[in-house]
């Protein structure tokens, strides 16, 4: 993980506190760069740090033995990684991997404890993160074991979509099979069906968001469930 020079700051959770309180926040951030695949963190090993990112984004995985880890939920500048410690529990829940390069703010596990003690507007903001979090980690589960694989790629297209801050991405095919807990050979027919839909563009891992709207109505109803959950809570 290297540490960038400046950056500007567009974290959303970070810009919904007071001024007074969001410079608190700022004075113990370190600007660092997201490299793409670096693990954060691993289940149960204690949080050294807590990230909010700007324009990369952190993939949750649950992992169990014997099989490929499995995608539960994303982080991008609309949150933070290391919100169950509000929980009071020094443990990370998931692995947390980075699947979209960028920037993030960096802080130590003691500094955010300490704020959060002298801090109730902060504690009360993390506090409803993680129930944001909770939501989209109930509705993974939910969309894993009833929904299309289509509709559940979509979904994930559009979450990827709304943190990597552009319309084009790489994503290889073993990646999203990986992601969503499906063989490659089903991911390759549902990426093509969206592909012949118009909605994507898909070549050689590079995809290129071409119909958002039509993506939106090909994804399940989750993606909008979580969407609505953070929206009546951060508005």
């Amino acid at each position: 993980m290297s540490t960038t020079k400046s950056v500007n700051v567009d974290n959303r959770l970070i810009g919904t506190l007071p001024h007074k309180e969001r410079n608190r926040i700022l004075k113990h951030c370190d600007p660092v760069d997201l490299v793409f695949g670096t693990i954060l963190c691993e289940p149960d090993k204690p949080f050294l740090h807590v990230y909010f990112p700007l324009t990369g984004f952190i993939s949750l995985m649950a992992t169990v033995g014997g099989h490929p880890p499995l995608e539960m939920g994303l982080i991008g500048n609309e949150g933070m990684l290391g919100a169950s410690l509000v929980l009071g529990v020094n443990a990370a829940p998931l692995r947390a991997v980075v699947q979209g390069s960028g920037t993030a703010l960096r802080m130590t596990a003691p500094h955010l404890r300490r704020a959060l003690r002298d801090s109730p507007v902060l504690l009360r903001m993390l506090n409803r993160y993680l129930y944001v979090l909770m939501v989209q980690l109930s509705q993974t589960a939910v969309c894993t074991h009833f929904h299309e694989v289509d509709a559940r790629l979509a979904r994930w297209l559009l979450m990827t979509h709304d943190r990597a801050h552009a319309d084009h991405f790489h994503l290889t095919h073993q990646f999203l099979a990986d992601m969503i807990g499906v063989q490659r050979s089903a991911v390759t027919i549902a990426a093509g069906v969206l592909q012949q839909r118009k909605l994507i563009r898909y070549t050689r891992g590079e995809i290129t968001v071409l119909d958002r709207p039509g993506l939106e109505a090909v994804s399940c109803e989750c993606y909008d469930a979580t969407i609505q959950d953070y929206t009546r809570l951060f508005a």
